[in-house]
């Protein structure tokens, strides 16, 4: 997308076809013509792949599913629900560390940075990978979905079972298309504030996928985050 963009092998020759295609070209030179007016991306060019970097296709186990990165400053990285290690952490993930205690007993995490899960295999994926800063949703509709249509679609394909994690109604419409009848797929309210009272907390997420995950042959997550 711009020079200082890198992605990981197996996803640079999975989507190979959408890189060529008129869509992100025309994505592309969006960004590009943001960038010459000044105004500021984030994340920043360098992590616009973060969470295909650091969870290779061949890797990925889970998919949790997000929408648009966080647009405050200092924020986002790459990763959805996940923030910048120093930065406060986000209602939405509170949210997902309460139900983590709950569903496993794990103490709420002192911070929001979630690297660690996404190195075991938890493709942690928004569905828009730029926003403008303190502008939320400014990049939908650019084409960005198409990508991470696809990138669901590669997931979807792989020969081993994945859990894909919906929470709220948008996730759950973006990935509608995955098998079932290969992959475990979670679907809850948003863990949002909003919403985390009206059928997020109590449904086990992880607990869900990790006993999938060993029924299939493959190792659990850890989902207790190192302190950094």
């Amino acid at each position: 997308m711009d020079g200082t963009v890198r992605l990981e092998e197996s996803w640079k020759q999975a989507l190979s076809k959408e890189f060529d295609s008129a869509y992100m070209g025309t994505l592309k030179g969006f960004l590009q013509a943001e960038k010459q007016a000044g105004k500021q991306i984030f994340p920043k060019g360098s992590e616009y792949f973060r969470a295909l970097d650091l969870t290779p296709l061949e890797k990925v186990s889970v998919v949790i599913l997000g929408q648009d990165p966080y647009h405050g400053e200092g924020q986002a990285h790459g990763l959805s629900f996940s923030v910048r290690p120093g930065v406060r952490i986000p209602p939405s993930l509170v949210n997902i560390y309460k139900e983590l205690q709950n569903d496993l007993g794990i103490p709420l995490a002192r911070h929001g940075f979630l690297e660690h899960w996404a190195e075991q295999g938890v493709l942690l994926l928004n569905s828009v990978l730029t926003v403008e800063r303190a502008l939320a949703a400014s990049h939908q509709k650019r084409g960005w979905e198409t990508f991470t249509d696809a990138i669901i679609r590669a997931v979807n394909d792989q020969p081993r079972p994945v859990v894909f994690i919906l929470w709220g109604s948008y996730a759950q419409k973006k990935a509608a298309f995955v098998d079932q009848s290969r992959h475990l797929v979670l679907r809850s309210a948003h863990p949002s504030p909003l919403s985390a009272h009206n059928g997020f907390f109590g449904t086990a997420p992880f607990s869900k996928a990790n006993a999938f995950l060993e029924a299939n042959g493959r190792p659990p997550i850890d989902w207790a985050l190192p302190p950094l």
